[in-house]
This record gives structure tokens, sequence and C-alpha cells, in this order.
């Protein structure tokens, strides 16, 4: 990963954490604590990362693209399981 990809990254995951530090501060509804943003933040990166080793190490369209959805998708219901119990 070069170091433009690697900015672009970064600042990504902190913009998208931005959002719930902002809207704390206007409801009640929305209450996260440190190991909440330290949670998101590993997922984030983490998701963000194998997106891209994803896209350097697969070259042809439809294996990268279904690599990349299901990385999504599993993405989506760690989040939902973290948030309100999906499984639960």
């Amino acid at each position: 990963m070069n170091r433009k990809r690697l900015y672009v990254l970064l600042g990504s995951v902190l913009l998208l954490l931005s959002l719930p530090l902002i809207a704390m501060q206007f409801s009640r509804e929305v209450q996260w604590d440190v190991m909440d943003f330290l949670m998101m933040g590993s997922m984030l990166l983490g998701t963000g990362t194998l997106l891209e080793l994803f896209r350097a190490h697969i070259k042809r369209k439809v294996p990268l693209l279904v690599a990349s959805g299901g990385l999504i998708l599993a993405f989506l219901l760690l989040w939902a399981e973290l948030a309100v119990g999906l499984f639960h």
C-alpha cells in the first residue's frame, strides 16, 4: 500500500469515527465510550487494509468483487452484532 492510499484510509477512518463523536454532542441516544471508538476504529482500519490487500493481490475482477463483497458483508454483520446483538 503506498503512502497516499494509507493517508486516505486513515483519514476515512477518522472521518467516520468523528460522526458518532459529533452526534454525542447533540443527542443522548448516541453514547459511545472509549472502547466503542477503539473497536470501530480497529474494525474500519482492518477492513480497509484487507480491501487494499485484496485489490493489490487479486487481479481478476470477479474474484476481487466476490472477496470484497464477502469482507464487507462480514464487517456489516459484526457491526450489527456488536451494536444490537443481531444473533443473540
